[in-house]
């Protein structure tokens, strides 16, 4: 499901809150590093949100607009089970006064204390890593388009199934599994939460079916 945190933005700040490209999570798999089109942090986060790591400089939280959760995290799939492997903000090198570089500190000791690989068997959920060469940019969430995808179907952080789609069939892919989701109870929910915002129901459903992969925690189609 999508991240409580972005829900919350979009309820309370409306789809502008989200409309910068986001910086993504790191996943490495089969030997690759990819980019994650999705934020399994996000889940533990909304259970423990005095875990959730700031980026502070002087007792202020370092805003950036193209990172609305305040960390990059970099995962691994590991004998077909999803683990953090890293988590790291922006920090301010206070040592020149005159030139406050930003740069990435590791946090995820804060986070996660025991010194060993952590398991993400909190999330159940799709990720989406995209790959190749960017077809269309959108300057909102992780809305570009790619030439290729890998969808990854992770439940209770094991992995259960892997496709593979050009960019034509993940559009194709996303349009049913969108018809799919329409006929859930949870897809009546979120869309009664987000008419409280003021937007359409043309303008949701638009929404709902470009993200559907983080709206759904499984592929509902054959």
């Amino acid at each position: 499901m999508k991240s409580i945190f972005i829900k919350i933005l979009l309820l309370l700040f409306g789809v502008e809150a989200f409309a910068t490209s986001q910086r993504a999570d790191k996943l490495l798999y089969k030997g690759i590093e990819y980019d994650l089109f999705s934020n399994p942090l996000e889940i533990y986060f909304e259970k423990n949100p005095d875990k959730r790591p700031r980026h502070v400089y002087g007792g202020v939280i370092i805003e950036s607009t193209d990172l609305w959760r305040g960390y990059v995290a970099t995962f691994e799939i590991k004998d077909n089970k999803l683990i953090v492997k890293d988590i790291q903000i922006h920090c301010i090198d206070t040592a020149d006064r005159n030139n406050h570089d930003i740069s990435w500190e590791s946090v995820i000791i804060e986070v996660f204390p025991e010194p060993k690989e952590m398991e993400v068997d909190w999330f159940t959920g799709l990720l989406v890593l995209p790959l190749g060469n960017l077809m269309n940019y959108v300057h909102m969430g992780y809305g570009s388009t790619y030439e290729n995808y890998i969808l990854l179907e992770i439940n209770e952080g094991n992995l259960e199934t892997e496709k593979h789609f050009n960019y034509i069939e993940y559009e194709n892919f996303k349009g049913r599994q969108f018809q799919a989701f329409k006929k859930t109870r949870e897809y009546k929910k979120i869309k009664k939460d987000l008419r409280k915002g003021g937007n359409s129901k043309k303008f949701i459903d638009s929404f709902l079916r470009s993200y559907v992969t983080d709206y759904t925690s499984k592929i509902l189609i054959e």
